[in-house]
């Protein structure tokens, strides 16, 4: 009997960062099935920079742009992309396993590009003042702090980067180093140091924060003389912390060697375990930067190459198949000929799979009153309407009372789905959307079957709003998670608010950064939260 192989890969690459997609690149252009698994979103922590001018044989751009297209040139080769955490891994074998929240994997090798998260500092009144004044992402949540006084600590790379793009929104930028000089270049330094909207203080440290509902006070002392000083604005200030970043490998066992969290790899960034590399901000290196996680993810593929071969010849498993051709949808003349047309034909060329996949008709009815934003849904749902038979979009009048505009993602008999959106589908929140899509359509994107279990079970009748931002990198994974729930349990229902088209929540709920989830408009939690986190934060309401 022939053996099936289908759920076999010859390469997973744990990461969705540059080096995982560098890598992925690779081992799928030498016609290596090959398998990326992220567990929050492709791009990495890159996707947060909003301006690379450094990259070789690219002039400009961001960091969401540059790993978009790694991504798409990846598929192009047959690289498979799933959203799945990976929670453990069996490397003892030929074949590996690696065991996700959803399912199990088999592989001949495995790259670890993991990744390392932002570190927190710890001073006294960080925690209680995250999303109220304390930030950690410029992109994200700069524009919360127009025109008040802010404070960046830190005095690496991302800190002289960050500081200069939030003078964008204030004149009065402070970078706290606790060093006594920078640890970037000198010509970056210098660039930082004659900017007249940035003042610089090298052996400070914040030792405290305080304000009331919002942060309005920091207290920084002189590390060498001891000398302390407040500085207070009653109107706010912000504190954007860029402390350097840990490395993703506490889930690890010890069969991985790691110096302080680090793992250790040779040249061709092998590991100590056969068949197992590491790329990236996980590993020991001297200079931490796009250009050099992408050499990282290149060399661990090719060196990868000889051994999987190896491993194909000695367990006489035939070489696996890749599929790289991809179907596109020619827009319909109505949408081309629209100047202003929200969807691009690339877009669309990224829809048409997903909508094939669908096993019911979604509605989408724009509920509208007689804002910019409402003629932007409505526009909106003209281009959907020639989209897909999958599709239908209507259109309705807002009563006076009401909060508008919004999207109402409706079942096909017309049931609520509980999930509208008052924002357009755009920037970070396009995915989303279209995740939400799917999971009314079905079969849905999977998850866990403890997480499937427990959010059936809420028997509490509960509003969720989530307030983004179209530039928030950490928004989407919250919108996805809630959008899910919703539609497992009926007694959830979520709001999903742009908070640039909707100021009033900004200022009711203290908002300074997103995403910001707000529970029956009395429980307020920031920051990026995963969908057990969420349920755990349910069950207890």
């Amino acid at each position: 009997m022939e053996k099936n192989y289908d759920d076999m890969y010859d390469m997973i690459i744990v990461g969705g960062g540059p080096a995982g997609l560098s890598a992925a690149i690779y081992m799928s252009r030498a016609k290596y099935k090959t398998l990326v698994l992220e567990k929050e979103k492709f791009g990495g922590q890159i996707v947060i920079t909003s301006e690379i001018v450094n990259y070789p044989g690219v002039l400009s751009t961001s960091g969401t742009k540059l790993t978009q297209d790694m991504q798409k040139q990846a598929e192009s080769f047959g690289t498979e992309f799933k959203l799945e955490e990976v929670i453990g891994l069996d490397m003892s074998g030929d074949i590996k396993i690696v065991k996700t929240n959803i399912r199990e994997y088999r592989t001949f090798g495995i790259i670890l590009a993991l990744g390392a998260y932002p570190r927190q500092i710890g001073f006294k009144g960080e925690k209680e003042y995250k999303g109220r004044g304390v930030a950690y992402c410029a992109t994200c949540d700069g524009e919360f702090f127009t025109d008040m006084p802010i404070y960046v600590i830190g005095g690496g790379l991302a800190s002289v980067q960050e500081g200069a793009f939030l003078t964008k929104y204030s004149n009065n930028v402070q970078i706290i180093v606790r060093k006594s000089e920078f640890n970037v270049p000198k010509i970056i330094s210098d660039e930082v140091l004659k900017n007249p909207k940035i003042k610089v203080h090298f052996n400070t440290e914040v030792k405290e924060i305080w304000g009331d509902n919002i942060l309005k006070a920091i207290r920084l002392i002189n590390n060498k003389t001891g000398e302390e000083r407040v500085e207070k604005n009653n109107g706010g200030i912000g504190v954007f912390v860029f402390a350097g970043y840990a490395p993703n490998t506490e889930w690890l066992d010890k069969s991985i060697e790691k110096d302080e969290g680090y793992i250790i790899t040779n040249m061709q960034q092998e590991t100590n375990v056969a068949g197992v590399y590491a790329a990236g901000d996980v590993c020991i290196k001297e200079l931490r930067q796009v250009v050099t996680a992408v050499s990282n993810g290149a060399t661990a593929a090719v060196a990868a190459e000889k051994y999987i071969t190896a491993m194909h010849e000695k367990l006489g498993i035939p070489a696996f198949t890749l599929t790289t051709t991809r179907s596109k949808k020619v827009l319909n003349p109505a949408i081309t000929q629209m100047d202003d047309a929200f969807l691009s034909q690339e877009m669309i060329d990224q829809l048409v799979p997903v909508f094939e996949k669908f096993e019911n008709k979604v509605i989408i009815n724009a509920v509208l009153n007689e804002s910019s934003l409402a003629l932007e849904m409505s526009s909106l749902m003209d281009e959907i309407d020639h989209l897909s038979d999958k599709l239908v979009a209507t259109k309705s009048q807002a009563n006076k009372e009401e909060m508008a505009p919004y999207l109402e993602l409706l079942y096909a008999d017309g049931t609520p789905s509980g999930i509208k959106f008052y924002s357009m589908p755009g920037g970070h929140e396009f995915n989303s959307f279209i995740i939400s899509l799917y999971n009314i359509a079905g079969p849905g994107k999977t998850i866990s079957a403890e997480d499937e279990a427990k959010a059936k079970s809420l028997k509490s009748k509960t509003n969720i709003k989530v307030l983004i931002s179209l530039h928030c990198t950490m928004c989407p994974d919250v919108v996805m998670a809630v959008g899910k729930i919703a539609t497992l349990n009926p007694y959830i229902k979520t709001q999903i608010i742009d908070i640039a088209h909707f100021n009033d929540l900004k200022n009711k709920y203290n908002v300074m950064s997103v995403p910001c989830m707000v529970i029956d408009d009395k429980e307020v939690y920031f920051g990026r939260k995963t969908i057990t986190q969420i349920l755990n934060i349910l069950s207890e309401v």
